[in-house]
């Protein structure tokens, strides 16, 4: 009886541990067929969907094979940080305190580094990709990625207040630099290298501001006022097409061709606004334009008073280097004692212009063009303006070079004085010019004095004397600056009062030739066009 027991036990005890196998064998191979299906549906994921998934902190090699890793790489990084961090902040301190002394809002009166120290953690490299497409260079694109703890600390100065110590803390910076290699035949082979930023997808830096022993309520909209500096340092100076183009040293080499050439004129005719936002508590908005594609060639209107729809039919001209990239961007202003308000923005990408042919379109104004910084969702009111592309041939654009480079003097000239507060300052558009014709920006459509040269730059009043161009009888007229009657001061971009004297910022009677250029990544804008 036990025997027969025993044998029915075992046999229970076997079909019970074959049924159980075979159980544990069909889960296992649906767990692999569906994990096959996802690998799959993975595998056809484009980089959009995958951005969906993983946010911002996709590596690029993920969606893009050609992105290679580089394990060996960060490894030799992080031995080689504490001597990089030292040297790197030697010259981030010569270099970029320049930058934010020159792009320095208004509203601040000095911007410096009180301490700068890029602590411990080194950046990471995600991927690396390597290009040849032109002959004599090669190109490599960098994904960069720095969650860091470095010690910042600006000292910030405005009118009125004593330095306030600001410190960045948990800076965050996500993009993909871009070096190019310069090929030599002599060693060591590389003549000159280039440095940018790739415009797309666009560069993220993150971080938070804290007052050191004070509050940002001592100095009020201090956080946008930074959030503005960097943001337009990064645009205007490291972000594609803008780039830095450094030669190395025992190899003579042209560097000509690698640097950034201005490639057309941008005419735009701010022709007026409707249903604006009213910011006064008494009586109605005082409103203006700032016009430009870089941040360091501001133009604006001139200041309609108490009025909501107003109307200026201003023309500028500006300076575009990249059409692919740049864009046009308009802020209205609420003009104000002391800071001045901004009742909206837009944003016009120059690739959806057309070439040579004039159109008038009207723009929706938006609190920013940072749609995670939009808080009020209000309609701010449009902005009607009319543009015209125009296209550069060598001689215009080698002109328009000079006149860029010119101008760039006499506003630090202008800041120098006290004419302006900043290279940033927007300066007034509105002018007269009596006796003198105005062409625009280095295309020498029209003539002056029967010379037939265009003038490049700013206009220049009949009568005026040339200040430091240079220029000769007959000669063509190159930026120019232009005398103030009875003061000796030379200005480009700016107006004279008519009694030779200059009136604060907004300087009126000049030239109506205006220029400027920029890389500001495509946003949506809300054109409407006509």
């Amino acid at each position: 009886m036990g025997l027969f027991f025993g044998m029915f036990l075992g046999i229970l005890f076997g079909v019970a541990l074959m049924a159980g196998l075979e159980r544990m064998m069909r889960y296992r191979s649906a767990k692999r067929i569906a994990k096959a299906v996802d690998i799959k549906l993975l595998g056809s994921l484009n980089r959009d969907d995958l951005k969906k998934i993983c946010s911002e902190n996709l590596p690029e090699w993920i969606s893009f094979p050609v992105y290679e890793q580089v394990k060996w790489l960060n490894k030799l990084l992080s031995k080689l940080w504490p001597f990089v961090a030292d040297a790197a902040t030697m010259v981030i301190r010569e270099s970029v305190e320049p930058l934010l002394e020159e792009y320095r809002p208004t509203g601040i009166t000095s911007l410096k580094f009180s301490k700068l120290s890029l602590g411990n953690v080194a950046p990471k490299i995600e991927g690396i990709r390597v290009q040849n497409l032109k002959k004599g260079q090669i190109i490599m694109d960098i994904d960069f990625r720095w969650g860091g703890d470095p010690s910042i600390v600006l000292a910030v100065e405005a009118a009125l207040v004593a330095s306030i110590p600001i410190q960045l803390k948990d800076l965050q910076v996500f993009t993909i630099i871009r070096v190019i290699f310069q090929l030599a035949e002599e060693i060591p082979c590389i003549s000159a290298v280039v440095v940018a930023l790739l415009a797309e997808p666009k560069p993220r830096i993150d971080y938070t501001l804290k007052a050191v022993g004070g509050s940002l309520t001592a100095l009020p909209g201090i956080s946008d006022m930074i959030d503005d500096t960097v943001n337009s340092i990064v645009t205007d100076m490291l972000q594609w097409p803008h780039r830095i183009v450094v030669p190395l040293g025992g190899v003579p080499v042209d560097t000509s061709e690698l640097e950034l050439k201005p490639q057309g004129m941008l005419r735009v005719t701010v022709i007026k606004a409707n249903d604006l936002k009213n910011k006064e508590m008494i009586g109605k908005s005082d409103p203006y334009t700032v016009v430009y594609i870089r941040p360091l060639f501001k133009v604006k209107t001139k200041v309609i008073d108490n009025n909501l729809n107003p109307i200026w039919n201003e023309e500028f001209d500006l300076i575009a280097e990249d059409k692919e990239t740049q864009s046009l961007t308009l802020e209205v202003f609420d003009k104000d004692i002391g800071q001045d308000k901004r009742l909206g923005i837009a944003k016009l990408p120059l690739i959806d212009m057309e070439i040579e042919t004039e159109k008038e379109i009207e723009l929706r104004l938006l609190s920013s063009l940072d749609t995670l910084k939009v808080k009020d969702k209000k309609d701010r009111g449009t902005l009607r303006i009319k543009y015209f592309y125009h296209v550069f041939n060598k001689e215009e654009q080698l002109a328009a070079l000079e006149a860029e480079k010119m101008t760039l003097e006499q506003r630090k000239k202008l800041k120098e004085e006290g004419v302006i507060g900043s290279t940033m300052d927007a300066l007034d558009g509105v002018a007269s010019v009596a006796g003198s014709g105005v062409g625009l920006v280095g295309s020498g459509v029209t003539t002056v004095a029967g010379t037939g040269v265009g003038l490049v730059g700013s206009g220049v009043t009949a009568g005026a004397g040339l200040v430091g161009s240079g220029v000769t009888a007959g000669a063509g007229i190159v930026g120019s600056g232009f005398g103030a009657v009875g003061s000796g001061f030379g200005a480009v971009g700016s107006g004279l009062t008519k009694a030779g004297k200059f009136m604060g910022r907004t300087i009126t009677g000049q030239a109506v030739s205006r220029r400027s250029g920029s890389s500001i990544p495509s946003e949506e804008s809300g054109a409407v066009k006509k």
